[in-house]
C-alpha cells in the first residue's frame, strides 16, 4: 500500500484508538508526511515498507542539514517510530526499519518560573477597573492557582467549576479527565469575574458554556493568553521570558518548595509519568542549595 493510504490508516487509528487530540495528530501527520516526501522525492521509494533503516538515516540526516533543532528533530524521529509501529501492529511490515534509530541526546532545560514576589507583581500590573482586567486577574489566578495548561484554561467549561467543593475538572492531553483544586484567591477572582463581569457581556452562539470569553463573546485563543502576559510583564517590569506555561512551572516549583509530595504534584499537573514531574526536583535542590548557602554558618 502506498504513503497516502496508509497515512489515513494512521490518522484513524491516531483518532480512534488512541484517542489523540487533534493537535497530536496534525503533528504526528506531519512528522510522516516530512519522510513520506523525503523518500518520493530523494529515495524514489512509493511505499513506506521499502523505507530502509540506511533511508532513515539519511533522512535525520537531512533534517540536520536544514538546520532543525535537536528537540525538533527527536519529535519528528518519534512520530516515525510511532507510524512503523503502527504498520507492525496493522502487520503491514514484519520488521521495523525504525528500530535502532536514535534520536539526538537532548539536555533537560530547567523550565523558568517566577518567584512569589514576581507572581505578585505581576497580579498588581493589572488594571482592575476595566472588565478584561478583572478577567485578565481570574485567568492569571486559576494558572497559578491550580497549574493548569493554557490548552485547558482556554477549552475550560462553566459546567466543570465544582465551586462548593473547590475543584476544576479540566481535560488535558490525550483528551484525559482529571479534577483540580483551586485554590481560594483565584475562586475568589474567578467568582468576581463571573458575577461581575461575563454575566454583562455578550456571549457568542455556541461560546455560552467557555468560561473566559473575548470582547466578541467568543472563548479566548491560546494567543491571546500568551498576549495578555506578554503585555502584563512589560507593564510590570519584568525580563524574564515568561508564558502561560510559566505560572504552571511556578506552580509545581513552589508546592515541591513547600514539601509537597512528587506524587501529589504529578497528580496536580496531569503528567502520565513521573519522570515528566521530576525536573521539578532539579529546581527544588537549587533552592535548597541556596538556602543552605545563605543560612549555613559553615557554607
Amino acid at each position: 500500500m502506498n504513503w497516502n493510504h496508509l497515512q489515513r490508516d494512521f490518522e484513524r487509528y491516531l483518532k480512534l484508538e488512541r484517542s489523540l487530540a487533534a493537535h497530536s495528530i496534525d503533528a504526528y501527520l506531519h512528522d510522516v508526511g516530512l519522510l513520506h516526501r523525503f523518500a518520493e522525492k530523494e529515495l524514489g521509494k512509493q511505499q513506506p515498507s521499502a523505507v530502509s533503516y540506511d533511508d532513515l538515516r539519511s533522512f535525520v540526516e537531512e533534517l540536520n542539514h536544514l538546520g532543525m533543532s535537536p528537540h525538533s528533530q527527536a519529535r519528528i524521529i518519534s512520530g516515525i517510530k510511532a507510524f512503523y509501529h503502527f504498520l507492525l501492529y496493522e502487520k503491514v511490515m514484519d520488521t521495523d526499519p525504525t528500530q535502532l534509530l536514535e534520536a539526538p541526546k537532548l539536555g533537560r532545560k530547567l523550565p523558568d518560573t517566577l518567584d512569589y514576589h514576581e507572581i505578585v507583581t505581576l497580579l498588581e500590573a493589572i488594571d482592575h477597573s476595566t472588565p478584561e482586567g478583572q478577567r485578565n486577574r481570574a485567568i492569571l489566578e486559576v494558572l497559578y492557582g491550580s497549574g493548569l495548561r493554557v490548552t485547558e484554561l482556554v477549552e475550560l467549561k462553566l459546567s466543570n467549576i465544582y465551586a462548593d467543593v473547590g475543584f476544576l475538572r479540566v481535560v488535558g492531553k490525550g483528551d484525559k479527565e482529571r479534577l483540580v483544586p483551586i485554590g481560594s484567591d483565584a475562586l475568589k477572582y474567578l467568582r468576581i469575574y463571573l458575577e461581575e463581569v461575563r454575566v454583562h457581556g455578550k456571549i457568542a452562539r455556541g461560546h455560552e458554556n467557555y468560561v473566559f470569553l473575548n470582547r466578541r463573546g467568543k472563548h479566548l485563543s491560546r494567543v491571546m493568553i500568551f498576549t495578555i502576559i506578554k503585555q502584563l510583564a512589560i507593564k510590570a517590569g519584568i525580563k524574564k521570558n515568561i508564558s502561560p506555561h510559566t505560572f504552571r512551572h511556578s506552580f509545581a516549583t513552589h508546592l515541591l518548595e513547600g514539601g509537597a509530595d512528587l506524587r501529589v504534584v504529578q497528580e496536580l499537573l496531569g503528567h502520565e509519568s513521573i519522570t515528566t514531574t521530576e525536573i521539578y526536583t532539579h529546581m527544588d535542590r537549587d533552592y535548597l542549595r541556596q538556602v543552605m548557602k545563605e543560612f549555613h554558618p559553615r557554607s
